[in-house]
C-alpha cells in the first residue's frame, strides 16, 4: 500500500485566506465596472468596514460565508422587505465611484 501525504498547512490561515480570498470575489460579483484591482485581504476588509454600516458588512459577510440567511436577518431584526432593501442599497453603495477607490489599488 501507498501512503498519502497530507497538507499539514495551519488550517485557520488557510480557512482565512479562502474566506478573504471569497470576499474579494463577492465584492467583485456585485460591482458592475471594476477596471483596477481589489486591494488585499486585510486592506479590503478594512475599507469595507470603514465605509459600509454595521449592517451591510455583517450582510456582505454573510453572502460571502453562504451562511444561513434566516439567522441573519432575525440577529439583525430585517424582515423580508427591510432585507431587499438593504441588499439593494449594499449593491448602490459597492457601484458608487468613491467606495470603488477605496477598494481598489
Amino acid at each position: 500500500m501507498r501512503s498519502i501525504k497530507r497538507n499539514t498547512v495551519n488550517a485557520d490561515t488557510n480557512t482565512d485566506r479562502i474566506r478573504m480570498n471569497t470576499l474579494q470575489e463577492e465584492v467583485t460579483k456585485h460591482i458592475n465596472k471594476l477596471i483596477h484591482p481589489l486591494k488585499e485581504e486585510a486592506e479590503l476588509k478594512a475599507s469595507l468596514k470603514i465605509k459600509l454600516t454595521k449592517k451591510e458588512y455583517k450582510l456582505l459577510l454573510a453572502w460571502t460565508e453562504e451562511s444561513d440567511l434566516s439567522a441573519l436577518k432575525k440577529k439583525l431584526n430585517l424582515d423580508e422587505e427591510r432585507y431587499n432593501a438593504l441588499s439593494a442599497k449594499l449593491i448602490k453603495k459597492l457601484n458608487q465611484e468613491r467606495i470603488k477607490q477605496a477598494l481598489c489599488l
